[in-house]
């Protein structure tokens, strides 16, 4: 059972933000800046794309409320966020979630290291096309 389960299931105290049949908002205990919080389903689930349909709008119709009640609560103009899936990924707490982290301009927030390189044009067509097959499916 995750620590999420448990902060859910009321077993775990939190600062809650907001809470509905489906998700749960609260502050990180370990924040990168004031303000930090987690967005998180109450449907039991490791990955993102393993969500009920319903648990995945909840958290996108959840998301922006969150983020703009952060904004005007904090003074942060800027914000990130942050979802993990996998270890690979960073995924520490295996329970799908996302992280709000209000920016500020003394440099509080979430830091981003971006190692992109230019796409292969050839093998990006060919990938698109399959991930567009898949979908249609």
């Amino acid at each position: 059972m995750s620590i999420f389960t448990r902060i859910i299931r009321g077993d775990i105290p939190c600062h809650r933000l907001l809470e509905n049949e489906r998700v749960i908002a609260f502050l990180d205990v370990n924040p990168l800046s004031p303000g930090h919080a987690l967005v998180v389903p109450k449907e039991e689930k490791v990955h993102l794309h393993e969500l009920s349909e319903a648990s995945a709008a909840a958290l996108g119709a959840a998301l922006p409320r969150v983020a703009a009640a952060i904004l005007s609560e904090t003074g942060a103009t800027a914000y990130n966020v942050l979802q993990n899936n996998g270890v690979l990924a960073h995924q520490a707490v295996m329970h799908v979630h996302f992280h709000v982290i209000p920016r500020f301009d003394d440099g509080r927030g979430l830091g981003i290291a971006w190692k992109a390189a230019p796409i292969d044009h050839a093998a990006g067509a060919a990938l698109a096309d399959r991930i567009a097959a898949r979908l249609r499916g």
